[in-house]
């Protein structure tokens, strides 16, 4: 058993916490927009998919310096949010929660847009034959073919969101407690002198928690694919 200080112990839960937040928060607009890019054709498409993946290319530190421009306490989405919603996101935890989810988001859009291809569009237009409404054919009969990789892109966007860094410190800075994560506290660990142990059990959970993800998200998304064919 790996015995954690009170230190390493919050920042595993921090990162658990971000994580399952970042998710919950991404991932209905997740399958809003891979429907749309799957069914829908519309001027400027390209470009809203440019944009999507744009934090994939983009090196983690301009994301969170955007992050800060447009949500920081003077940022024009911070004061509005702060002013009407008492929302705060610059060096709090919610802060680390919008930069792990903005940093995921591509990677749960992605399987999430390829499992809608998948899909055979004559299931709809049956449903939609025999007076099922768009919103209903939606919910009873896209939603559950797509389930295998709304699922896979959901604990694969958790998986990232955990390992989060650069936009993360960039953004909310290193504040023990408050936005040191799992991947802070190993950097803060690092550039001690006597770190290594730290560092080494925190890289050994930070391995585990996504050998797990990564293990769940292909053996749920294996087994909802047997039952949607199944019920097909």
């Amino acid at each position: 058993m790996l015995q954690l200080s009170p230190a390493e112990w919050s920042a595993v839960v921090l990162s658990l916490q971000v994580a399952g937040v970042a998710v919950a928060a991404i991932l209905p607009l997740a399958i809003a927009l891979s429907y749309c890019l799957s069914r829908w054709a519309f001027p400027g498409k390209t470009l809203v998919i440019v944009i999507t993946h744009l934090p994939l290319v983009l090196p983690p530190v301009v994301t969170g310096y955007l992050l800060l421009l447009g949500f920081g306490a003077r940022g024009p989405m911070g004061q509005w949010l702060a002013d009407w919603m008492g929302l705060t996101f610059a060096f709090q935890w919610t802060g680390a929660a919008l930069a792990a989810g903005v940093m995921a988001f591509p990677l749960v859009v992605r399987p999430i847009k390829l499992a809608f291809d998948a899909a055979d569009p004559l299931l709809e237009e049956a449903a939609r034959a025999l007076g099922t409404s768009p919103l209903k054919t939606f919910f009873l009969v896209s939603l559950p073919l797509a389930l295998p990789g709304i699922l896979a892109g959901g604990i694969l966007g958790f998986a990232k969101a955990m390992g989060e860094f650069g936009a993360t410190i960039t953004f909310v800075s290193n504040i023990p407690g408050e936005t040191r994560t799992l991947s802070l506290a190993l950097y803060t660990e690092l550039q001690k002198v006597d770190g290594e142990a730290a560092v080494l059990r925190l890289a050994l959970i930070s391995v585990g928690i996504s050998v797990v993800a990564l293990g769940s998200s292909e053996v749920l998304a294996r087994l909802v694919a047997r039952r949607v064919r199944g019920c097909a």
